[in-house]
């Protein structure tokens, strides 16, 4: 072989390697891949399910989030099966009449144990920290809870629900919303009920715990360290060699 034919033929094999190496590093990823990028960036490995947790997490006031969540997934499974019976599926099955009384307590015990947990976390300042975001989502979920509870009650298909949707009518009418959220409607409010509601609630709920796991739960005021230390860490000094320049600088 000539050395003409010679480079051809090695200058084509390293461009053919160099493109195919060049083409798989720029191959697009699969979703699959992408999908656990993101997971990793949103929630570090190992933040999802801790096998550990801060000893002031025993506290009481820590164990309501949990219970809030607990009863919003029987409010969801509870609801599921009154979707498949039908509207007036309770009025005429003892089994419908008991699932429904079962959705109708594990509501009451949501909202009893989101309001202690909301106000917990109010006079705890669980926005400090970098959870602002936490505190938006677990908020804006709660008022979406209400409007959720609310046209429950108009779907009731009973007087109860009659009564109800009558009272309310003139005060929405009179902020002008009785046009697109008609609550003598019964299928429309239903639609909103069973559909609309629980979906930006759920999406809400799942987004408030990624940011928990995220960012953690916020500690007490007093189980944060003193400003000095603080301030020592962040600047990588340790606390007592800070007070002991700071006399000597004195």
């Amino acid at each position: 072989m000539s050395g003409a034919e010679a480079g051809t033929a090695t200058g084509a094999a390293t461009g053919a390697n160099t493109g195919t190496a060049t083409g798989t590093a720029t191959a697009p990823r699969s979703w699959t891949v992408r999908f656990r990028h993101w997971l990793t960036r949103a929630v570090p490995e190992g933040q999802w399910l801790p096998d550990r947790q801060p000893a002031y997490v025993r506290s009481w006031v820590y164990v309501f989030g949990v219970a809030t969540l607990a009863a919003f997934l029987v409010v969801l499974l509870s609801g599921l099966v009154l979707t498949l019976g039908g509207a007036a599926w309770w009025h005429v099955s003892r089994v419908g009449h008991f699932v429904n009384s079962t959705h109708l307590w594990s509501v009451q015990l949501f909202f009893v144990c989101m309001v202690i947990h909301l106000w917990g976390k109010f006079f705890m300042a669980a926005w400090r920290g970098k959870r602002a975001l936490t505190w938006i989502t677990g908020t804006v979920a709660f008022v979406g809870s209400i409007g959720t509870a609310f046209t429950g009650y108009l779907s009731q298909s009973n007087f109860d629900s009659q009564w109800i949707s009558t009272q309310a009518k003139d005060g929405l009418n009179s902020i002008g919303v009785g046009a697109y959220f008609n609550v003598l409607n019964p299928g429309q409010m239903l639609l909103w009920h069973v559909m609309l509601l629980p979906l930006v609630v759920g999406i809400l709920v799942v987004l408030h715990i990624v940011l928990v796991r995220r960012h953690g739960v916020v500690p007490p005021f007093d189980a944060e360290p003193p400003d000095d230390v603080a301030a020592a860490q962040a600047s990588n000094v340790p606390p007592q060699r800070e007070a002991t320049e700071r006399s000597e600088a004195a």
